[in-house]
């Protein structure tokens, strides 16, 4: 089965927020829960970071990896049987890298509405056939709230890489 080759070139036509969007959804299982009915955070993490993907991937019109994902607090449990639900944009572009902001709700049987459990931004790089960063078109925010997401997504990107800077100033240093 052929595989159409990937873009190597990006579409330097800006792509809307909106056109990244995703919303994945399932049911809590057995499998995903602990003892206690608990779902383990690492099958959270794994619905966010498919989530992630999967807005990369519509963005850059291509394959995307995780590169990075900043903290992630868990702000209330998520129980056997929940409905989660992961909703995914891109906020904004480098020239190979996407960042990607994930919001994590559930409904539960026998409460009204979504119940907040989480979000996350995850740093996604798009890659071409033999895995090496591919440019990617920049991202339009199109709404007062995602220039906002865009303007923070800055900021993080910033932060990201003044402490990386500065791990390896220090490692640079040495060990005595």
């Amino acid at each position: 089965m052929a595989v159409d080759p990937v873009p190597t070139e990006p579409n330097d036509e800006p792509v809307p927020t909106e056109e990244s969007k995703v919303t994945l959804a399932r049911v809590m299982g057995v499998m995903d829960a602990n003892n206690y009915g608990d779902v383990h955070g690492g099958v959270i993490m794994r619905a966010v970071d498919e989530a992630g993907a999967v807005a990369a991937v519509r963005h850059s019109n291509g394959p995307a990896v995780t590169a990075f994902m900043d903290q992630m607090a868990f702000l209330e449990p998520v129980k056997l049987g929940d409905l989660l639900t992961t909703h995914a944009q891109v906020n904004w572009t480098g020239r190979t890298s996407m960042e990607v902001g994930v919001r994590v709700t559930v409904q539960r049987m026998g409460v009204e509405g979504e119940i907040h459990v989480s979000s996350a931004h995850l740093v996604f790089v798009a890659i071409d056939a033999e895995g090496q960063p591919r440019p990617v078109p920049p991202v339009l925010p199109e709404t007062e709230l995602d220039r906002l997401r865009f303007q923070e997504a800055q900021i993080r990107r910033t932060t990201r890489l003044e402490r990386r800077e500065a791990i390896r100033r220090l490692r640079a240093q040495g060990l005595d």
